[in-house]
């Protein structure tokens, strides 16, 4: 009895094993947005790069300060182009969404 216990066991725990190491399938998507902004300065980019980052789901900011434009990659499950606008809102930057790139 105690045998067939501990085959049972070590199956249930290979099982485990086994089923914790297959890869998800999941891809990860990210989308990215080139936003057409009104920022003129170096404290405008600062603006920016310190609280669009912090948003939900922003993975990665990019601001061009001579092309007034802010490039944001991030992940559409997360946040989307409406929810970024009223961020740049909040921080008093007028932003509309230009390109997007996947």
């Amino acid at each position: 009895m105690k045998k067939i216990v501990l085959m049972c066991l070590v199956a249930l725990f290979g099982i485990g094993i086994a089923n914790a190491q297959e890869p998800k399938n999941a891809v990860k998507k990210s989308v990215t947005v080139e936003f057409a902004t009104d920022i003129d300065c170096a404290g405008c980019a600062k603006k920016v790069t310190n609280t669009i980052p912090y948003e939900k789901g922003v993975k990665d900011v990019q601001v061009d300060v001579a092309t007034k434009t802010v490039t944001v990659t991030y992940d559409p499950a997360k946040t989307n182009n409406e929810a970024l606008v009223k961020a740049f809102s909040k921080i008093k930057i007028k932003a509309e969404a230009k390109t997007e790139k996947k």
